[in-house]
């Protein structure tokens, strides 16, 4: 069955590649966490991009792994991005309530990304630790890493990110590396070990049904 809509991360594919995803009439997006990418993913073809903030949790999309994680606010890469290109933009990072979604959509995106605020759904496959970690005051701080994985993201701050605040570019191999471990805090129930990935916002999450948070994030 094909697809309506393929979007890409942690880079974008070649031109030939979206041309031949439009010529299916399959929507095609690219996450961009600059001006520069945005204009990038256009020119290479892409119908839409993803403008990812400094505050979104999980993995960065920044195409270049040795660069240093941008830190422009959401909002402000979102006016810049609007500015730069013709396509419909959608915007995350930091996205946790109504105002949030209404003030991204004032300033030019389509829709809102959202994740962080879903992690404590009742749906959510968001292990035990993890789920006790996002409403434990222990844990009130996000910071940017690349300690897991070899690629920045932006997680609950815990004593794995400090002692290893200056592990190297090197993804997925520091990913498969570390991954043993990552289970192993897990099983053992160690969050200041385990992978915490969240966003700025995630003291907003809450416990509830996915469809009720989805309503209370609609302005």
């Amino acid at each position: 069955m094909r697809p309506d809509v393929v979007s890409f991360t942690f880079g974008c594919p070649r031109p030939d590649v979206l041309r031949r995803l439009a010529g299916l009439d399959v929507l095609t997006t690219a996450t961009v966490t600059s001006v520069a990418e945005a204009r990038e993913a256009v020119a290479r073809g892409a119908a839409s991009v993803a403008v990812q903030g400094p505050e979104a949790g999980g993995h960065r999309g920044q195409w270049d792994q040795m660069a240093a994680p941008g830190r422009m606010p959401l909002l402000d890469l979102l006016s810049a991005v609007v500015a730069a290109v013709d396509v419909p933009v959608v915007a995350g990072g930091g996205v946790a309530e109504a105002a949030d979604v209404a003030g991204v959509v004032g300033r030019g995106a389509v829709a809102a990304q959202v994740g962080t605020a879903y992690l404590l759904a009742e749906e959510a496959g968001t292990n035990p630790v993890h789920r006790a970690a996002l409403t434990d005051p222990a844990f009130a701080q996000t910071d940017v890493t690349r300690a897991y994985t070899g690629r920045w993201a932006r997680g609950l701050a815990n004593r794995f990110m400090a002692e290893h605040a200056d592990a190297p570019a090197g993804f997925p191999q520091l990913h498969h590396l570390t991954a043993p471990l990552r289970a192993a805090a897990v099983a053992a129930g160690d969050g200041q070990a385990a992978l915490l990935l969240a966003g700025s916002r995630h003291a907003q999450a809450r416990t509830a049904p996915a469809a009720g948070i989805t309503r209370s994030l609609t302005p």
